[in-house]
């Protein structure tokens, strides 16, 4: 194979992400809840499908970017405009429907982006393009979104510009907690399981004709949460990012308990609504006493262990503690408190902002007595490492 032919591979295969990165972009527009993850899991199952079959791309990316039913229809149409290229998208197929395998009907010069993509592809391997420079450097087309950057942002070095986005990032992470499934089968109507019993007892009321089989299907797994946030001053940087997640959490799964503890304990699930995030987070910091004040960590954690340990938390909860340990209050009331809290819960996780910095080391006194009674112990400064978080949720 001639030198030239692994540059316009690369090419080719820049060409592929650029395009899926911009395909991808247009469908968050829409409100279409597509992240990085599944922009590299595209990319991925392009490799496996022929690139020249609009059929088997259409497909390929559907099921990798992991588009929701009641988005198919916006799929398709955005994908006959930038894929495709129809002349007329507004004539897209009904939602279910195999696409109609129609002509490119662009001018005589140009031709659709997956053939032109496809004959890049055909010419690296068969060594005719001549015209790559072997010498271009990699890079010179960016393979990600500017989310991809706010991923690895601080909490602490958002702007005001970067919180609305950061807010549809942080719950767009808590909404992938929805997609584990249970060994536990409930009915379903499009079940991959064909439930016998049920099929036999619907059969009864059509004289013992099996008209319709129920089915089953492995049930979504909701975890149950009980949130207690740091709001004293030093966690002010953080706890408006944390808070923002622990409501899309809420949002998601309904089964989540939060509280606010500075040098008080508050409980905020009675004032949490499902609706506007930034506006709970201010209904929030004007009723919790105490705000961006001191903090007590010890006597808030025995508090909620003395007050409300027995009503929330049970053997399947998980108990999230979001603070950065900096306690200056009684160290044996903390030790106390969570060898309650450990006792009851299925797992203590300690969210700490401050692990995000490689020199942290956790020697103050109110971490260093938490320590031996918690599970595990991880950073919360920026979005990735919530992401990180979500599989401890539902292990």
């Amino acid at each position: 194979m001639p030198a030239t032919a692994p540059a316009a591979e690369r090419e080719a295969r820049r060409e592929i992400v650029a395009h899926l990165v911009r395909f991808s972009g247009e469908l968050r527009r829409l409100g279409v809840p597509v992240g990085l993850r599944d922009e590299i899991d595209a990319a991925g199952a392009l490799r496996f499908v022929d690139i020249g079959d609009p059929r088997e791309v259409r497909l390929a990316l559907r099921t990798a970017l992991k588009i929701p039913y009641r988005w198919w229809t916006d799929f398709d149409l955005l994908f006959d405009r930038l894929w495709r290229r129809a002349a007329s998208p507004d004539a897209a197929y009904d939602r279910g429907d195999r696409p109609p395998r129609t002509r490119w009907r662009g001018d005589e010069h140009s031709e659709p982006p997956i053939m032109r993509i496809r004959r890049q592809l055909d010419a690296s391997l068969a060594g005719q393009d001549q015209d790559t420079d072997a010498a271009e450097t990699e890079g010179e087309r960016p393979g990600y979104s500017p989310r991809a950057l706010l991923r690895h942002k601080n909490f602490d070095e958002c702007t005001r510009e970067d919180l609305a986005e950061m807010e549809r990032l942080l719950a767009q992470l808590a909404s992938r907690i929805a997609t584990r499934r249970s060994r536990r089968m409930v009915p379903a109507p499009r079940g991959a399981v064909v439930d016998m019993r049920r099929s036999f007892r619907r059969s009864l009321a059509c004289g013992g004709e099996f008209m319709e089989l129920a089915r089953r299907a492995r049930a979504v797994e909701w975890p149950h949460l009980v949130v207690l946030c740091d709001t004293s001053g030093s966690m002010d940087a953080y706890s408006r990012f944390l808070l923002t997640f622990v409501l899309s959490l809420r949002r998601i799964t309904g089964r989540v308990e939060s509280f606010a503890f500075n040098t008080s304990l508050t409980r905020l699930t009675p004032w949490i609504t499902t609706g506007n995030i930034p506006a709970t987070l201010e209904r929030l910091a004007r009723n919790v006493e105490d705000w961006s004040g001191g903090t007590r960590i010890g006597e808030c954690l025995l508090a909620f262990a003395d007050d409300y340990l027995r009503e929330t938390v049970s053997a399947d909860t998980t108990v999230l503690i979001l603070s950065d340990g900096l306690d200056r209050g009684d160290i044996e009331s903390l030790e106390t408190a969570l060898l309650t809290i450990r006792r009851r819960a299925r797992r203590v996780l300690w969210l700490n902002p401050l692990m995000g910095d490689p020199r942290y080391r956790p020697e103050a006194k109110g971490m260093k007595a938490a320590l031996p009674h918690v599970d595990r112990l991880v950073s919360a400064h920026n979005a990735e490492s919530l992401e990180a978080v979500l599989p401890m949720l539902t292990a």
